[in-house]
């Protein structure tokens, strides 16, 4: 039988991975708010605006949120300049994303950002050194077969617009090796975090004289719900990967693919080809495998946090 102390380490495990698996659930649908609100307002503003308000109201609750969990020490970079030029990069992503979303269904869209963490493997031997394994080559390619039956090029339904998340996950996969970057070098996560939203903020705020729209009174909640819940997003996912394990909490991010082919039938009346749900079964399978074979959180758009987030 096992001791007291082993019983009450077990029950300390089991309690974390619940938490996280909360964490991480609250997170992915947090997100996909954050997915919903960004389609609805493409039909009104350009993608650089709602880029700037989502930015803008994300924030402060990232600050804030640095501050209680580690202090302002947590907020300050040993690397600036890096920060800076990650940050620069960082406006790509969700330029990429939400672009993305006016031309595909939401789950779709959400779909193919999910193939991240096989550009993480293809990119991890030339940029971190890393050798991945043979398994871990499979699942990859088994990944990109996913995305391939989604997408179907060559066909007639095959759309340019498929390659607008495709970029976004690219540009995703190399935020977060170079997070991992920042980390080794002794920066926080939640100055990683505070760079890659503040940057993309000053940048899109430059840019937004050439493309401003006038916000109608009624669509501020939007525009304010899409920072709030983007910021909500990171920071639940954050602490799913800080109090659970990584290998754990992980393949519970696809939740998010759940609620966004939710909400895109009922808001938008979509519902993605027999084709679309086999390719998202495909990349769901090879993303957890990765997770599960890495030990390394696999969330898209959510910050493009390091190998774990901290």
């Amino acid at each position: 039988m096992r001791s007291k102390n082993e019983r009450r380490m077990a029950s300390s495990r089991n309690h974390s991975s619940s938490a996280g698996i909360t964490y991480i659930c609250a997170g992915a649908f947090c997100l996909v708010v954050n997915d919903a609100l960004a389609k609805y307002l493409n039909d009104f503003y350009p993608v650089i605006e709602i880029v700037f308000f989502r930015m803008l109201f994300a924030l402060p609750l990232i600050v804030c949120t640095g501050l209680i969990a580690g202090g302002r020490r947590s907020l300050s970079t040993r690397a600036p300049w890096l920060q800076i030029g990650r940050g620069l990069a960082a406006i790509a992503a969700p330029i990429a994303y939400i672009s993305g979303l006016a031309v595909l269904p939401l789950a779709v869209n959400a779909a193919i950002s999910f193939a991240s963490p096989l550009f993480i493997t293809l990119l991890a031997l030339p940029l971190l050194g890393q050798r991945p394994g043979r398994r871990q080559w499979l699942a990859t390619l088994a990944g990109f077969a996913g995305v391939l039956i989604i997408i179907q090029p060559g066909v007639a339904v095959f759309s340019w617009g498929v390659l607008l998340p495709l970029a976004a996950a690219l540009a995703y996969a190399l935020l977060m090796l170079s997070a991992r970057t920042l980390a080794d070098r002794g920066d926080t996560i939640w100055v990683t975090m505070l760079y890659a939203t503040g940057v993309p903020l000053v940048a899109s705020a430059v840019l937004l004289p050439w493309y401003w729209t006038p916000p109608a009174l009624s669509h501020w909640p939007a525009l304010v719900g899409i920072g709030v819940a983007g910021g909500a997003a990171i920071t639940l996912i954050t602490q799913a990967f800080r109090v659970g394990d990584a290998s754990i909490v992980a393949p519970f991010d696809y939740t998010g693919l759940l609620w966004a082919a939710l909400f895109g039938w009922l808001f938008w009346g979509e519902i993605p080809t027999l084709a679309a749900f086999v390719g998202m079964a495909v990349i769901i399978v090879a993303g957890v495998y990765l997770a599960y074979r890495q030990g390394a959180p696999r969330s898209r758009r959510a910050g493009a946090l390091p190998r774990r987030k901290s």
